[in-house]
């Protein structure tokens, strides 16, 4: 499937490549990102571009968050894993932002954007996301987004879900 990119009032999404390795390089090295991940910080630029290679291999996809006031790289949000069941189309969603951007509704933002096209032009049937207990930021995105949590642990994460809104409820 080709991900186009998306734009919301103050980010632009870009589909990840390896053009992009240096910015995901200066992310990913930064500990605070990736402390809640199951990834150590990155070393180099070649540990980035094993990164954007795994997003560009998977089924799903991952797009760069660009501020549109300066173009400088924030973060990433995405799907991986996506399945399909019987009578299901699932996908995992992925998302991270720099330090230097929390708190102000970027990631919300992006998040949205990404959850109406993956409900809207993909045909996802649901959208799961599992975060670490202590990671209160992203549980607390998670619930500003409309997720709700299982109430169960898997490998020692909280699991969470989304359905696409009925139609006409909006």
């Amino acid at each position: 499937m080709e991900y186009p990119p998306l734009e919301t009032e103050r980010l632009e999404l870009r589909i990840l490549t390896l053009q992009d390795a240096e910015a995901v390089f200066q992310h990913f090295a930064d500990e605070k990102i990736t402390r809640y991940m199951d990834i150590e910080p990155c070393a180099d630029v070649k540990e980035a571009e094993e990164i954007i290679r795994f997003h560009l291999e998977d089924s799903g996809c991952r797009w760069g968050l660009y501020d549109k006031m300066n173009d400088d790289f924030v973060g990433t949000c995405g799907f991986h894993c996506l399945r399909n069941t019987k009578d299901d189309f699932v996908a995992e969603i992925g998302f991270d932002l720099s330090a230097a951007y929390w708190g102000k509704g970027l990631m919300r933002e992006g998040l949205q954007e990404i959850i109406g096209y993956g409900f809207s032009t993909m045909g996802l049937t649901m959208i799961d996301a599992t975060v670490q207990p202590e990671n209160a930021r992203s549980i607390q995105l998670l619930n500003k987004v409309g997720f709700t949590q299982t109430g169960e642990l898997r490998d020692q994460l909280l699991e969470f879900y989304l359905k696409p809104p009925i139609e006409g409820t909006l």
